[in-house]
């Protein structure tokens, strides 16, 4: 048991290093690691990625409430686009756990497989939006936010791969772009967290300590360490080359992709 405490705090460390070094979530570590790992400790193969996606989105919960007073104390929150935001973020959330619940986990890692291929494109090759030709108004916010809550809570995220490309779109700043994402963060989580824990509070094959589909230890393991080693990640981003550095990650992210795809294609799903 120690040992895989250990475990999880060597991932929180990871995933949140990387987080502040590439300035994506960590959910996209978190998750697959959660897999293997879980697989490893013989977790049911029919909750065992449902555990994953909500455990990530329980660490997001606590990691996002620093970035966001982070980014606030130097203004960079756009908070007048937030309420419009965080309402389709809340519908579209509860929308993914939904059908999160109803898919299979092995249809679950072949979906999650594919996003991560996507995420590792753009980084590869630095895909970005234009800048759009005027603010974003209410409903389209509203429409947008369902749109990254919902594959946020799908693939266990806090959705800033989505959010920080659109709000560049829609005239924001980078900087503005990433703080008002980092600020959707927290209700994509929350949302897609207690989700998770009304529709697996009744599942039997969960191990014990755990929350609905959060399972306990994990998510106190990597939320000690995730916050801490996040600052270093931050810090480091300033003195080295980003965007070799992205390109070494997007392989990783690729790698991790194909695995999941490859694997569940050839058990067919």
């Amino acid at each position: 048991m120690l040992l895989t405490f250990a475990l999880y705090l060597l991932l929180g460390a990871v995933a949140g290093f990387v987080a502040g070094l590439f300035g994506i979530g960590g959910g996209l570590i978190i998750v697959p690691v959660l897999i293997f790992s879980f697989s490893a400790q013989g977790m049911a193969p029919e909750v065992l990625t449902h555990a994953a996606v909500a455990t990530s989105l329980g660490t997001i919960v606590f990691t996002s409430i620093a970035s966001i007073r982070a980014h606030h104390q130097k203004g960079a929150v756009c908070w007048n686009l937030f309420p419009s935001l965080s309402v389709g973020i809340l519908v579209g959330a509860l929308t993914g756990v939904w059908i999160a619940g109803a898919l299979s986990g092995a249809v679950l890692q072949l979906l999650f497989g594919v996003f991560t291929l996507g995420v590792a494109a753009q980084m590869a090759f630095d895909l970005r939006p234009g800048v759009g030709g005027h603010a974003p108004g209410t409903g389209e916010l509203v429409v947008a936010g369902s749109g990254v809550g919902c594959a946020s809570a799908i693939f266990g995220i806090g959705g800033g791969t989505l959010t920080v490309p659109y709000l560049h779109w829609r005239q924001l700043s980078v900087q503005q772009a990433v703080a008002t994402s980092a600020a959707c963060g927290l209700p994509i989580a929350l949302m897609g967290a207690v989700g998770n824990i009304w529709s697996g509070w009744n599942e039997r094959m969960m191990p014990g300590w755990h929350l609905g589909y959060i399972y306990l230890p994990a998510l106190i393991g990597i939320v000690l360490s995730s916050s801490f080693f996040a600052r270093y990640g931050a810090r480091l981003a300033h003195r080295l080359p980003q965007q070799q550095l992205k390109k070494i990650f997007a392989l990783l992210l690729a790698v991790v992709g194909l695995r999941f795809l490859i694997t569940n294609l050839y058990l067919g799903l």
